[in-house]
């Protein structure tokens, strides 16, 4: 079975370093601001728990008829520590093993898991927007308060901003070197191909 360069096993290897952060940083961030709350309100998605003015908003959230977030009705949280856990083992044992296969198969598992979990965390937001209470105190006929997934968005008077905090940014920085080793290795394996 063909083995992968010494530059892979060394990019999958700062992959899963960059995997291991996201324990200690938040994942995902969503920042709320508005003229009453001129220093904003902040709520942080880890991989196992909500942090930030969670109480707040949830007082906000309830006279517009949004569900309260409660960390513990996520069952992502219990499972996304021990999935990540999961990845950075793989990816270790990848680059103990080298073989070209196993590599391909954990970067597309990377990539398939990063897909379902971006289209995990937009049903939550979806939910939260659009399932709302109707005898809610605030009501605005077709009005629905999804956040944005990433960047900006205006909901009533507040201004909604969804990005990556220092977790997901490792994370994406994990996710695209795997990816560059994988390419790498592919354009490799062509070059040798057509020397022979």
């Amino acid at each position: 079975m063909k083995k992968i360069s010494v530059i892979s096993r060394i990019g999958i290897v700062v992959a899963s370093l960059c995997f291991l952060a996201t324990y200690k940083f938040p994942f995902w961030v969503i920042y709320l601001t508005a003229p009453q709350y001129p220093e904003g309100l902040t709520l942080y998605i880890w991989l196992h728990k909500i942090t930030g003015n969670l109480e707040i908003i949830n007082g906000l959230n309830h006279y517009i008829g949004m569900a309260t977030i409660d960390q513990d009705s996520f069952p992502e949280f219990r499972m996304l520590p021990y999935a990540m856990g999961f990845i950075v083992l793989t990816g270790l044992i990848t680059a103990l093993l080298r073989k070209k296969t196993i590599f391909y198969a954990w970067t597309i598992f990377l990539v398939l898991f990063s897909a379902l979990a971006v289209f995990d965390f937009w049903r939550w937001e979806y939910a939260y927007g659009h399932h709302l209470d109707p005898d809610a105190a605030i009501q605005v006929p077709g009005m629905s308060y999804q956040p944005p997934l990433i960047g900006y968005k205006q909901l009533l008077n507040f201004g909604a901003y969804s990005y990556p905090h220092g977790g997901g940014w490792f994370y994406i920085a994990g996710v695209s070197i795997a990816c560059l080793c994988m390419i790498f290795e592919i354009i490799k394996a062509r070059k040798n191909k057509s020397r022979q």
